[in-house]
């Protein structure tokens, strides 16, 4: 029945109908979805305790790791293809340091709750992206990008973070918005990855 919930409540979401409230009796949300373009499977986790959201993902993909780092640092294009994020902006870079300026919400039904937040970001250039929060209107946000080439010639990449508003959320439903929000985004990023891999390996020769 929990695996039937979360596979309606996906069905629902890609249709832009509020999907929260399906799960909202689950203390933590665990998903597996497989993006369109290459069936990659997508694993993601999250719990919250003490007002923080915690988030982990990973997905093995068949892709160039170049591709991947340019999709996860192309910071001033995420808001094209991340969902619930409005705007995203490098406003200052100091070598492989960086401060980003993002804005989005956080939604369900009548419920709106902008987000914006000041990141700084620390890079290793094809390796991870480490990030943590220095303004806006959540009391605490860090998380993590790593990309690992496997044995089997495919990569991982992986996320771990998470956030602690500083506004109150909606009882019962407020944490199930964060975990499926921080969710569809990671599942975001891996389709786009997917994609301009795709349309790389069909460019004809340089």
């Amino acid at each position: 029945m929990r695996h039937r919930s979360i596979a309606h409540a996906a069905r629902i979401a890609a249709l832009a109908v509020p999907f929260w409230v399906l799960p909202v009796l689950l203390p933590g949300f665990q998903g597996r979805a497989a993006t369109a373009q290459a069936a990659q499977q997508v694993d993601v986790s999250a719990a919250s305790r003490g007002g923080q959201v915690t988030v982990t993902a990973s997905a093995d993909l068949q892709a160039d790791p170049a591709t991947a780092w340019a999709v996860i640092t192309d910071y001033d294009h995420l808001a094209s293809f991340i969902p619930y994020m409005h705007s995203s902006k490098v406003v200052q870079r100091d070598g492989d340091r960086l401060l980003v300026d993002q804005a989005g919400e956080l939604s369900l039904l009548f419920f709106r709750q902008p987000i914006e937040v000041r990141l700084e970001v620390l890079e290793m250039p094809e390796r991870s992206v480490d990030a943590h929060a220095v303004g806006g209107n959540l009391r605490a946000m860090q998380g993590r990008y790593l990309i690992e080439p496997l044995p089997s010639g495919e990569l991982r990449l992986s996320y771990s973070g998470g956030l602690t508003p500083a506004f109150q959320l909606p009882p019962l439903v407020g944490n199930v918005v964060v975990r499926m929000v921080l969710a569809r985004q990671f599942q975001a990023l891996v389709a786009e990855i997917v994609r301009r891999d795709a349309l790389a390996r069909r460019a004809p020769p340089k």
